[in-house]
């Protein structure tokens, strides 16, 4: 069969072709660019746990030394500490510090341990108010968009299923029952034949374009002048978010600044800008960067060293289709979020990971609408919430002044809505869940509670493998094979050969290979809110099927068909397998 081809070699494209290549599907990546990146630190973006571990296993890298990873977090209001976060740890409060009286203007990081959050400084004293209960939270990776991107065309030289063609252009797309055929102008200009076709080309997709699909939205719903410098602030290695801070002065900002740490003490500075079109000139920009950090360090400006510059626009934009025949888009070129300090790159790597298992399953085992329909149901339902979230954020939090300025409370509810954008949780930022999928099963009897809802990631837990290696859970992803996790407390500490004939798991392991597709049998020694031999079934791509209580043959495979879209797909999945044996 035809490869599928990837139009784009951004992070998404390129994601996607190395997911597929994962899946033995080989691609093509029409790449309009020379193949290697501009190298701009003012180009950043903020990976979650999931979409960073998604990296790190397609690449092969450790995924910390390409990326950041924050030891902290903190929010101020004026000259209020309003939230603390050491990542790895715990959160140290909801409630504002309270400023007790004068302080330096300075603000560092104290000697406690890891794990023990500490501030001085900046007017702010030890909060007078009880701690809300504390929340275990993930560091986000911070990483330079080239340096992601380099990652990943790194990983495809080494692959043999992927074909990246530079300088090829596209400005044709045709469609029949048995394929696509593109064509691209350029160097490389030419013709190609491919079973699929996936925009990942951008805001200004071609891919789009061509298929006369509609992109609504609002356009610019946030301005930021950004800069990328080298400097020694007081708090290394600590993303920082400063509403109103005190040394404010005249000039086109709403007094919002971001500073999110990269490696070598490299910091990406971001300015919320007023709306409107006003200009951010050189010295304007310099201006802000002196007043900013003298104000963070005490009176005086630190030496820095400006790397970097830019205005960073954000829309809310939302294609109306998603699949057109044998046409998708996926990425910027279906969606534009990332007000309020979400990323829409995020969502981008969540759409390859979705797309690529369901392209596999129809690429190895032929069509199946139901399933290749669902890529669209799931993936934009997710980001429609998320934009109805922040649309109606917006006007709460960049509304200004009026009545609700003076409500008790009010800088505290607006503080943890900015922290769920920027830490990735709540509403605004936590990773997706298909509550409402077509590939959801019916309800049964056996039907397990535990932590993750059907349809929302799974934790990632240490599993013991099918050779009694111990891995993490998020390791066995993206392969294309279903996952069957059973909860068996104190097989951790017994070899593999002990327990893998003992009770239930013969009766499991028949279970398993009946299924209509193939399937990995996992044992994990603990599951959040889950039972001993508690069965959990989970997509390719991460997402919990079904919790079952002990071992029903007949349910799971019943939640394995619905997963893989209903008895046609599965009936044509065991067919091409008998064909092929």
């Amino acid at each position: 069969m035809d490869p599928v081809i990837i139009v784009g070699a951004g992070p998404v494209g390129l994601t996607l072709a190395l997911a597929l290549a994962r899946q033995e599907v080989p691609s093509v990546v029409l790449d309009e660019g020379p193949g290697k990146d501009e190298q701009r630190l003012a180009r950043s973006v903020v990976l979650r746990e999931d979409t960073a571990a998604l990296v790190g296993r397609l690449t092969g890298l450790p995924i910390d030394d390409v990326g950041f990873r924050w030891a902290g977090w903190r929010s101020m209001r004026r000259k209020q500490v309003m939230r603390e976060v050491v990542f790895g740890g715990r959160v140290s409060g909801s409630g504002a510090r309270s400023a007790t009286g004068p302080r330096d203007t300075g603000m560092s990081r104290g000697d406690g341990p890891r794990g023990v959050v500490t501030a001085r400084g900046a007017g702010a004293a030890r909060s007078t108010e009880s701690p809300a209960e504390a929340e275990e939270f993930s560091a986000p990776l911070h990483i330079a968009q080239h340096e992601l991107t380099a990652a990943l065309r790194e990983a495809i030289v080494h692959e043999r299923l992927v074909k990246v063609a530079s300088d090829s252009r596209l400005d044709s797309v045709e469609q029949e029952t048995s394929g696509v055929t593109a064509h691209t102008r350029g160097s490389n200009g030419t013709w190609w034949r491919g079973s699929y076709l996936v925009g990942c080309d951008g805001p200004r997709s071609t891919v789009r374009k061509l298929q006369d699909i509609r992109f609504p939205g609002r356009t610019a719903v946030e301005r930021h002048a950004v800069a990328a410098l080298r400097a020694e602030l007081p708090w290394p290695g600590e993303a920082l978010l400063h509403r109103l801070p005190p040394w404010r002065t005249s000039g086109p900002s709403l007094g919002e600044v971001t500073a999110r740490p990269l490696a070598e003490d490299v910091w990406r500075l971001d300015w919320l800008l007023p709306p409107g079109k006003d200009l951010v000139t050189p010295d304007l920009l310099v201006a802000r960067i002196r007043e900013t950090l003298g104000g963070w360090s005490g009176g005086s400006t630190p030496a820095y060293e400006l790397l970097d510059t830019g205005v960073h626009t954000v829309h809310h934009r939302l294609a109306r289709r998603w699949r057109v025949g044998r046409v998708f888009l996926a990425g910027d070129a279906a969606h534009l979020l990332g007000a309020l300090g979400t990323q829409g790159l995020d969502e981008g790597l969540r759409d390859a990971d979705n797309l690529a298992w369901k392209l596999a399953l129809a690429w190895h085992h032929g069509p199946h609408d139901a399933l290749l329909d669902s890529y669209q149901t799931e993936r934009r339902a997710v980001v429609a919430a998320r934009l109805r979230a922040a649309d109606q954020a917006l006007p709460v939090l960049r509304g200004g002044g009026g009545l609700r300025a003076y409500v008790p409370g009010s800088a505290r509810g607006h503080d943890a809505l900015l922290t769920d954008g920027h830490l990735g949780r709540g509403p605004l930022g936590t990773p997706g869940a298909y509550a409402d999928s077509p590939l959801a099963p019916p309800p049964v009897d056996s039907q397990a509670p535990v932590a993750t809802e059907p349809g929302a990631p799974v934790t990632d837990v240490r599993v013991t493998a099918e050779d009694g290696s111990f891995v993490p859970l998020r390791e066995r992803l993206g392969r294309g094979v279903l996952l069957v996790v059973l909860i068996a407390p104190g097989t951790g500490v017994w070899e593999r050969k002990h327990w893998v004939t003992a009770g239930i798991m013969p009766r499991l392991a028949a279970a398993v290979t009946a299924l209509p597709h193939p399937a990995e049998l996992l044992v994990a020694e603990s599951y959040p809110g889950a039972a001993a031999h508690t069965v959990l079934l989970i997509r390719p791509d991460g997402h919990l099927v079904t919790a079952l209580s002990g071992v029903r043959p007949a349910d799971l495979y019943e939640a394995a068909e619905a997963a893989l879209g209903g008895p046609a797909a599965t009936e044509t999945a065991s067919e091409a397998t008998a064909g092929r044996s």
